[in-house]
């Protein structure tokens, strides 16, 4: 039974890391409209997969053997459902030649990810909305199941379902293809599969409601598609600029909730939990963001994280210019977001009192006035200032908000330690 449970958990790891590469292989050799076919193949392949390994071995080379069934399952399903009429024969040829040259070969190592890189582009179409194109990004390509889907945005599984739904029809009736675009068309859609990873990103970064703050597999796949797409040779500085400010970010992961699952702040975390490896790839791509004249607002973000990233502990961290890095932000994006966290940092450099002026606009936003972020940095700045009870109210008001149950527990200690 052991053994079993340890296959499965192989078979997984690998069908989550090889699924959307073959996904993408077979949607370019049987077409874009065709999709949900690659899709129900490569499942079939690690069903497959989960009832013979146990019993005859795991394959010495298990993403090969995943691949070349995936390829023999799609051309039993042409064969016999002669769903594509005159062009079948070429097709099953096609499926049989591509079937017979697995990976790790270079040659076939390099056609995946092109393959991947063009399934990335064409599930961050700006047809298709942001929401849809995440949910697409995630099943085709990250291999996530609809129930991991919607677990991850805490949505009902028929809604996620029908997401799919009519994100393929629409890839259908508008005949999208996987032809990367060319010219002014390839820089916008470049804009627009960043923008999906990065919410992907933040999506597994920052949990808005649930009993987990950080959901990693978001977070690793999002970092994973960014990478990708920087080792493209379409690139920006803007792309290295989003990996390393990613790469950073995930890097602090492990330190941001302790062993009962609390959340732990920044300045707060043990920083030799921080991954090595991870700061590692931040700094390489960082190192190669700076390359051109453009400054992003991915630039700037990461610059902040960088900073972090270089002080040996919260006492040597130079709050004087991340204020500054917030200051450049802020004339990048002047949302109230970003403000909000600039008055964090303006609180390190000033005090409190000037924080307090800081985010007074920001309490008159409507949009802002239930957003248990604001509620909590004001109570903080209060209980700083030492007026306990406004700080308490502050806090009280943070919990009735939506959050997650991590951050619920951090607000109740800092309403404990406001009646001591």
């Amino acid at each position: 039974m052991t053994a079993q449970a340890d296959t499965a958990v192989l078979v997984e790891h690998l069908f989550r890391h090889q699924a959307g590469r073959v996904v993408a292989r077979l949607t370019r050799l049987l077409g874009v409209e065709y999709v949900a076919l690659a899709e129900e193949t490569v499942q079939e392949a690690m069903l497959r997969a989960l009832q013979t390994w146990p019993y005859q071995g795991i394959p010495e080379n298990a993403a090969g053997w995943l691949f070349r069934v995936a390829h023999n399952i799609a051309i039993d399903v042409v064969r016999r459902d002669k769903v594509f009429g005159g062009k079948t024969e070429g097709i099953v040829a096609e499926l049989t030649r591509s079937g017979t040259v697995v990976p790790p070969e270079p040659d076939v190592e390099e056609q995946l990810r092109d393959d991947e890189l063009r399934m990335i582009f064409m599930c961050c179409h700006p047809a298709l909305t942001r929401e849809a194109s995440v949910a697409l990004s995630l099943k085709t390509i990250g291999g996530f199941s609809v129930r991991e889907i919607a677990r991850a945005f805490l949505a009902d599984e028929a809604a996620i379902a029908q997401r799919l739904v009519r994100a393929k029809r629409q890839i259908r009736d508008q005949q999208l293809t996987l032809d990367l675009p060319a010219g002014p068309d390839l820089a916008a859609r470049l804009d627009s599969a960043l923008e999906v990873i990065y919410f992907m990103f933040n999506e597994g970064y920052s949990a808005q409601a649930g009993a987990d703050l950080i959901r990693q597999d978001l977070c690793l796949e999002a970092l994973r598609l960014g990478r990708l797409v920087a080792a493209a040779s379409m690139a920006t500085p803007r792309v290295h600029a989003l990996v390393a400010l990613m790469a950073l970010q995930a890097a602090r992961l492990p330190a941001r909730v302790d062993e009962a699952g609390d959340l732990v702040l920044l300045e707060d975390q043990d920083r030799s939990r921080w991954d090595e490896r991870l700061i590692a790839v931040g700094f390489h791509h960082f190192d190669r963001s700076i390359e051109g004249s453009e400054v992003s607002e991915y630039h700037v973000q990461a610059a902040i994280a960088a900073t972090h990233a270089r002080a040996i502990d919260p006492d040597t961290l130079n709050w004087g210019l991340i204020l500054e890095l917030y200051d450049q932000l802020l004339a990048i994006n002047a949302s109230p977001i970003v403000a909000l966290n600039r008055a964090v940092a303006l609180a390190k450099v000033h005090g409190p009192a000037a924080a307090m002026a800081a985010i007074a606009p920001l309490e008159r936003d409507p949009k802002l006035r239930h957003y248990h972020l604001l509620l909590a940095v004001r109570g903080q700045l209060l209980f700083d200032l030492g007026r306990t009870r406004e700080a308490a109210k502050a806090f009280r008001a943070a919990i009735a908000c939506g959050c997650t149950d991590p951050e619920r527990r951090l607000l109740e200690r800092r309403l404990e330690a406001c009646a001591r």
